[in-house]
């Protein structure tokens, strides 16, 4: 009996089925790393653009902060966090409703405009008119009173000290004109007392106490925690607690270190699985190579 030929490894031929084979699979393999992508970012993890100084030196104008979607369902929201949030019924009118949109714009507003926005955001998106970033003072329960003879706010009639993470030349008092500079105020059930760390000229609760809720945010309207300011990479860095807030009379228990940063990990380890799974799908299966029967005699 004498066997087929087979084709040589590696031969000309086999190269460049691979090579086809690959470049039919790139689409596929970018499409399930966008869907990852955006199903991370619009559950776990997003990034911010920031489009103001009222949180320098901390946060500066055009940094890109990761905000931590997941942590709030961990643990509750703490003195010294810096959030996003919305203000759309507290700081700011709720949406009048316009005209409704013509049967193509709703299309186009469900489908394309969503895809479109989500890739976007991919690379951090600017604050709308109606998110903010601020850091958390007064959580519910909290007393929270500006300031002491020292110029101190005091939290539960403890005096908190600011200078780690204020403006240079700020005191905790300072205020824009507009807004008022001191305050005396009791956080109910539900609500945050927030204030940004360039008080000078921070638009916080300070200015917003004759809106609805007196100028607290609701906690249903946080959006996130920032943990990491992402971009540019010469202010790469985490955004911790400041450690003024481990202050005696109102500890409350840290969540462990891993837990804000387990969302991204998970995500990042999820695409590699889903590749190889794919790639294995596709590949095609060996077959056993056939021998060549002898003729039989006529």
């Amino acid at each position: 009996m004498t066997a087929e030929p087979a084709d040589a490894l590696g031969s000309p031929s086999t190269t460049r089925s691979g090579g086809r084979s690959l470049l039919r699979e790139l689409p596929i393999l970018l499409l399930v790393a966008l869907v990852i992508a955006i199903v991370i970012k619009t559950f776990v993890v997003q990034p911010f653009e920031i489009p103001s100084g009222s949180m320098q030196d901390t946060l500066d104008i055009g940094d890109k902060v990761l905000v931590n979607k997941l942590v709030y369902h961990f643990r509750p929201i703490r003195p010294g966090d810096v959030v996003v949030f919305d203000g759309t019924g507290s700081w700011d009118p709720a949406q009048q409703a316009g005209p409704a949109p013509g049967l193509l714009a709703r299309i186009y507003d469900d489908t394309l405009r969503k895809l479109f926005d989500a890739v976007g955001s991919l690379f951090g998106s600017p604050l709308n008119q109606t998110d903010y970033v601020k850091r958390v003072i007064g959580v519910p329960g909290d007393h929270v009173v500006c300031c002491t003879a020292a110029g101190l706010i005091t939290v539960n009639g403890v005096p908190l000290d600011e200078r780690s993470y204020l403006y240079p030349g700020n005191r905790s008092g300072s205020a824009p004109p507009s807004e008022p500079a001191t305050f005396n105020i009791r956080v109910p059930a539900g609500y945050l007392w927030v204030l940004g760390d360039h008080r000078a000229i921070s638009d916080d609760s300070r200015g917003h106490q004759a809106d609805p809720g007196n100028g607290m945010v609701p906690e249903s309207k946080v959006i996130g925690r920032a943990f990491f300011i992402a971009w540019p990479p010469s202010r790469w860095r985490i955004l911790p607690i400041p450690a003024t807030f481990d202050r005696p009379g109102s500890d409350r228990p840290r969540a462990a270190a891993g837990v804000a940063y387990l969302p991204v990990a998970a995500g990042v380890g999820g695409a590699v699985p889903v590749t190889v799974l794919y790639r294995r799908a596709r590949r095609p299966r060996a077959r056993p190579s056939r021998l060549a029967l002898p003729a039989k005699n006529r």
